[in-house]
């Protein structure tokens, strides 16, 4: 007889949703993860540290108050990393004890350390010491996570030359920044140091940032960041960073010289695969330390399982819980429904966005036809008390049958207004029941209204000019 039914590598979102979830149905789970790193790379480095730096930095700074009370304005004059660092370790402590908490509740057994593969179905637990524990399951979960890509020929002293890690542990508040990569990441950093008034660089070898989403959202950032005195080149890349006694230049392809205090790379994430020792498993992970699965979160050998950012994109803490969820039903041979295919994407710059469904490109591509109703901030009453004049809401609407295609959203709350065209659209819904549904007012969740009106009024007047 195994030691368990399932065991879980990992302790991040989509690991401790897979070990939870075989609980609940009755299995006998443990769960591997190093003592100092409960809840993985979401809850100490990653996702809540780096959201929680930006809410410190949002208060602390003023920043969306100063439509109300003058561009001066600022809450505390002097921000240090210790002021930053106090909200951050606090919310990191209560979020693990929480982990911990679920799991005993479940009577997940925790198993302290890393874990390799001796063979297919044993796995070896390392902890403190030599001491080497030897453990058998019938289903195994590999949830380790991502670590930031390090190029090589990049020194990294974790000071000066940081990636997105080395944030939560730095000195001080640089006056410079260069930030190489515009992905979510890089993007999310260099508009949070930007608000505590560094002076910030991005460096991009793509022609734009954040490709992904919708353009006229993307450029709405792009004015309020360069409004923050960001500075864009893109189409650019980075030849050579080199250290000096008080800060880096990097050195671009084009020649470009910037100088500048910390240079922080944000090149991506790499699998932590590294030392599971997979071949032990026969399985191999990708150049980018990635896992294949299939539907089902199956790795090539059956009754293993792959689920998070070591499966690739979208490498989300959101459906990383999903795929833990559905992974260990599947292993357990409990049915279930897939994950919805409207999900949604939020990306916590300042301002933030979010979005579910296609974009206005990909449908022109696609040959879909769409009308587009937007709604602004400015106009709503609860913009202007929040003085939020900015933001907006923009929906992309099927003229033949007025279903959703597409929610953009940009400004104050995007993360949480997304949702209700989410499930509008995961409903099947049209924007008939936007514009007949009563909303509390003064609420930013009215622009929905305002946005399916608008639309509703251009698809009426085509019909009118058509009859």
């Amino acid at each position: 007889m195994s030691d368990f039914d399932l065991l879980v590598l990992g302790s991040g979102p989509g690991g401790q949703r897979a070990a939870i979830a075989a609980a609940k149905l009755g299995r006998r789970v443990g769960i591997v993860d190093r003592r100092d790193m409960m809840g993985g790379v979401c809850i100490n480095t990653g996702t809540i540290p780096s959201k929680t730096l930006r809410e410190a930095v949002l208060y602390l700074t003023g920043l969306n108050q100063r439509e109300l009370y003058g561009q001066s304005y600022r809450v505390k004059d002097e921000i240090t990393v210790a002021d930053l660092g106090m909200r951050t370790r606090h919310v990191i402590g209560r979020e693990t004890d929480v982990v911990r908490s679920q799991l005993a509740r479940n009577r997940v057994t925790v198993l302290p350390g890393t874990g390799r593969f001796l063979e297919p179905d044993t796995i070896a637990v390392s902890g403190a010491g030599d001491r080497e524990q030897k453990l058998t399951a019938d289903r195994i979960v590999i949830a380790t996570g991502t670590r930031p890509a390090r190029p090589e020929t990049v020194d990294f002293d974790d000071r000066t030359i940081i990636d997105s890690d080395g944030i939560i542990h730095m000195d001080r508040i640089p006056e410079t920044m260069v930030v190489v990569g515009a992905g979510v990441i890089g993007i999310e950093y260099a508009s949070m140091f930007a608000a505590l008034g560094t002076k910030v660089t991005v460096v991009e070898r793509r022609e734009r940032m954040l490709d992904f989403c919708d353009l006229e959202i993307v450029e709405a950032l792009k004015y309020h960041l360069r409004d923050l005195a960001v500075t864009f080149r893109f189409r650019e890349s980075v030849a050579s960073v080199e250290r000096m006694a008080h800060g880096a230049i990097t050195v671009l392809e084009s020649g470009k010289r910037i100088p500048a205090d910390t240079v922080m790379y944000s090149a991506g994430r790499h699998g932590m695969t590294g030392d599971l020792c997979l071949e032990a498993a026969g399985l191999a992970a990708d150049h980018r330390g990635r896992i294949k699965v299939d539907e089902h979160y199956r790795t090539e050998v059956p009754h293993i399982y792959a689920v998070g950012d070591v499966i690739g994109f979208p490498s989300l803490a959101a459906t990383s819980m999903e795929q833990g969820r559905l992974a260990a039903h599947h292993a357990c041979d409990e049915p279930v429904s897939q994950i919805h295919e409207t999900q949604p994407i939020g990306i916590y710059t300042i301002p933030e966005i979010s979005f579910v469904g296609r974009t206005e490109d990909a449908l022109t591509e696609a040959k879909v036809p769409f009308e587009v109703g937007v709604s602004r901030y400015r106009e709503l009453a609860r913009g202007q008390i929040i003085g939020d004049s900015y933001g907006m809401l923009k929906l992309l609407v099927s003229p033949e049958d007025r279903r959703l295609l597409g929610v953009h959203v940009f400004g104050t709350g995007a993360t949480e207004l997304v949702h209700i065209g989410q499930t509008v659209m995961g409903c099947g819904g049209t924007i008939d029941y936007l514009v007949n549904a009563v909303f509390n007012y003064p609420t930013l969740a009215e622009s929905y209204k305002v946005a399916a009106l608008d639309a509703m009024n251009k698809m009426r007047h085509i019909a009118r000019l058509s009859g």
